[in-house]
């Protein structure tokens, strides 16, 4: 039977709409990192080669170089750390230039993906589908330990009302946010879902 993350790993990936606190131990990665605005050209084609790689490891075993302990499973959702660059931070003033965003895009692998696989897949996927974005991918394991979270509905541009739900959940209960870094999980495809109806899974690190 097929591993579903939307059905195994709910409390992960399909949280409440409103603020809850999570802990979440460590998962391994694809990721690649960048900077600017994600309406770019260059921020589909970093989400491509996290793609390419994703589903040639979801494929190995049609081509028969699936590895040990293999089993079928659901491609995890592209997920995304977002900062500002430096300068930004030092010149803030409240309103965002998406020219200034830095991001840490990634997808989960299963736990049966090794360092080896993963570098044999990187290898497999240069030759096949060539991409010198390839090269500025990493495999790695991130734990991200306690966290607040909950499910954004609605557009991205309408994020930070969500966040300001999340803030004021953490100020109630003494939590304490490490910085303003945050992880977002898209749960619907933009290309097919309209911008009022869209799921992001919204999560930020807090103090223990």
């Amino acid at each position: 039977m097929k591993y579903e993350w939307r059905k195994k790993e709910k409390e992960i990936y399909l949280p409440k709409s409103k603020p809850e606190i999570i802990t979440l131990p460590s998962f391994k990665y694809f990721s690649i990192k960048g900077e600017g605005n994600p309406n770019n050209p260059f921020f589909g084609e970093c989400i491509g080669s996290l793609y390419s790689l994703s589903y040639a490891i979801r494929m190995s075993y049609k081509n028969g170089y699936e590895p040990d302990d293999f089993y079928e499973y659901t491609v995890y959702p592209l997920e995304g750390v977002w900062d500002i660059n430096e300068e930004a931070k030092r010149n803030y003033k409240g309103v965002l230039d998406k020219d200034s965003l830095v991001f840490n895009l990634m997808i989960r692998q299963p736990d049966f993906v090794t360092n080896d696989f993963a570098q044999k897949t990187f290898e497999r996927t240069m030759k096949k589908k060539p991409s010198e974005l390839l090269k500025n991918v990493e495999f790695s394991e991130i734990e991200e330990g306690k966290c607040v979270q909950m499910m954004h509905l609605g557009s991205y541009d309408d994020e930070p009302g969500t966040f300001k739900l999340m803030e004021t959940f953490c100020k109630e209960n003494k939590f304490i946010r490490k910085s303003k870094k945050h992880r977002e999980i898209y749960i619907s495809d933009p290309r097919k879902i309209k911008p009022e109806k869209l799921k992001t899974v919204l999560r930020f690190k807090i103090k223990t």
